[in-house]
């Protein structure tokens, strides 16, 4: 069985990144306005290489170990929270698409990796299309929400369901087969294009679809064996950690600027409890994520399957994460004063953090999952996707 792989490009990764933050800072209002990422800073991001981190190691990728993912997204995201959001969709639904799917599609997508040319995904997976088996494949319809990234993307990635079995599989399919909806009317998160699209009778070689619930992946290590929902998982854990730290430095920030003026809020004992407190939480919140992931990275590294209970934590922890993410998000408004209110980096992510906890993997009913999985209330269940189910 294929063991953990540990890239040596993730330092310079970093590097990268953090050389982005002056471009991203300064094209943030425009691509608010435009509701994408202008042209520079578009191609600045793909150049990066974030996607190719999540491609498996045997189609040329990188294939970042969950915490290096986890801190690739926190640092974009720290930067530009929007940018952050849109590479952390795509690497998800590029590098698990190059993983599961057989030699055909690989050999079709994704055989110029090495060389930086390789297909590039966007797409959402909760809501599947219908599929109606035909010789060679599906005939494809649907309508799908929340694809962010679609700017940037050349294909598709969607949850259809088989019609007369209802097998729920994941389907890549060319961008051209769909008609795009310029929908994305949001307050935060602006610049990630996460419009709808939809298709009517398309068809898609069964060659280009996968078992939405597999954990054997075709290409690739041992990151891969922990399915689809849990490497979403890796970047939206990342995100609310990035976001949640820069929000935090900003108040830092105004604090010291304010500091001394006259009746200054940011030099009562008040704010300075309230700012430790906020800090202490962050710190946790990231500190037991790197805790779980660790336990998680000697699982697969020593050849072993996640636990129920691992996969319970890799969601509990991210709905902490996000959460945690916007209790400081909260302290930061309180006590930024006007900061919070007009146009600039408060504002912004403040916009970005309310929408992007919204997301439903770190939702109530996820939550609530979690709680009876660890409370023993469902001590025969397993997970699927953000479900817990019984063994059949």
């Amino acid at each position: 069985m294929a063991r953990l792989h540990v890239s040596s490009e993730f330092p310079a990764m970093l590097e990268r990144i953090d050389a982005l933050a002056g471009t991203l800072e300064s094209n943030a209002a425009e691509a608010e306005e435009l509701g994408r990422f202008t042209g520079d800073t578009a191609q600045a991001l793909l150049d990066l290489g974030v996607i190719r981190a999540a491609l498996p190691a045997d189609l040329g990728g990188h294939e970042f170990a969950p915490r290096q993912m986890i801190e690739t997204i926190e640092r974009l995201s720290y930067h530009d929270a929007a940018a952050g959001w849109t590479m952390m969709a795509m690497q998800h639904v590029t590098g698990t698409t190059a993983a599961y799917l057989g030699d055909v599609a690989a050999d079709d997508l994704f055989s110029g990796t090495a060389n930086g040319s390789y297909a590039r995904l966007a797409g959402h997976g909760t809501r599947p299309g219908r599929a109606v088996p035909v010789d060679g494949g599906f005939l494809v319809s649907g309508s799908w929400q929340f694809a962010s990234g679609m700017a940037l993307a050349t294909h598709i990635h969607s949850a259809i369901q088989v019609e007369g079995t209802g097998e729920l599989r994941v389907l890549a399919m060319p961008k051209s087969q769909v008609e795009l909806v310029e929908n994305w009317d949001v307050l935060g998160l602006r610049a990630t294009n996460s419009i709808d699209y939809h298709c009517t009778d398309v068809f898609v070689p069964e060659t280009h679809t996968y078992v939405a619930t597999t954990t054997t992946p075709a290409n690739g290590g041992a990151i891969y064996r922990i399915g689809l929902v849990n490497m979403a998982a890796i970047g939206h854990t990342g995100w609310a950690l990035g976001v949640g730290r820069r929000l935090l430095d900003e108040l830092k920030s105004v604090a010291v600027a304010k500091s001394g003026t006259y009746n200054a809020a940011v030099d009562t004992a008040q704010f300075h409890a309230e700012y430790a407190t906020a800090e202490a939480k962050l710190r946790s919140a990231r500190a037991w994520v790197m805790q779980e992931w660790q336990g998680i990275e000697d699982t697969l590294a020593a050849g072993e399957q996640v636990s129920t209970e691992q996969e319970t934590l890799i969601k509990l922890t991210l709905n902490h994460a996000t959460w945690t993410a916007h209790e400081v998000g909260r302290t930061v408004h309180r006590w930024a004063g006007s900061a919070a209110i007009r146009r600039g980096p408060i504002d912004r992510f403040l916009r970005d953090l309310g929408t992007g906890s919204q997301h439903v993997t770190s939702g109530p009913v996820v939550l609530q999952n979690c709680g009876k999985s660890l409370s023993g209330q469902k001590p025969e269940a397993h997970w699927e996707f953000l479900d817990l189910v019984p063994y059949s």
